[in-house]
Formats: structure tokens, sequence, C-alpha cells
């Protein structure tokens, strides 16, 4: 019996043959919020996701200027990866921060 070189496909368990198998569902709220980035900083490492001005519906106060962001307004959602009682902890604790106010925040412990 001849042999193929072209490999086999892995395929997951249960995923029902070659045509039976259901494509993934695209998250598009997720898609359009845009991802996660990690930013390394003097007081720890922290995620910084981006929210779109059509996407940024309620009001917020800034913690870097105590002002609000208002509805509407583009903006960043920022908490800490490496936080003290673990990531879930961190991700419970996160904030909603005006850009310039997050490039330009002090280090200053207080």
């Amino acid at each position: 019996m001849p042999r193929s070189n072209r490999p086999r496909r892995h395929r997951p368990p249960g995923s029902g043959g070659k045509y039976g198998a259901e494509p993934a569902e695209l998250d598009l709220d997720r898609a359009r919020n845009g991802f996660a980035q990690r930013q390394s900083a003097p007081d720890g490492e922290w995620m910084v996701r981006p929210v779109t001005a059509g996407n940024a519906q309620k009001a917020y106060t800034c913690p870097g200027c105590n002002h609000p962001i208002q509805p509407g307004v583009p903006h960043l959602v920022v908490w800490q990866e490496d936080a003290m009682f673990g990531a879930e902890a961190g991700m419970r604790d996160r904030r909603h921060w005006h850009e310039n106010c997050w490039r330009g925040r002090s280090y200053r412990y207080r």
C-alpha cells in the first residue's frame, strides 16, 4: 500500500469527523473592545485594555485626576496582573483611566 507524504491533521476528540465539526463562533464584542496588553512598571505588572468611544457607555472617575470619564469618551481599563491576592483580585480592582492620566501617572507610593 502506498504511503502519503502529507501530514495528518490533528482533530480534537469529539469533533465529529471530517465534516461534523462546528466552527468556533467569533465573539464580536470582545474583538471590538480591543485586547489587553501587558505593561511593566516600577509598581508592578499591569494589564491595559483600551475602550473605544462607542463602547464607553457609563461614567467613571479616573483615579489619576479624580475627574469623571463621561460616556462616549475613549479611555483605558487597567488592572494589576501581579496583585498581592492573585489575578482575580487584581481583575476585581480594575479601574478606568484617561489615556493621558495613565501615561503620566507617578510611581510614588502614597
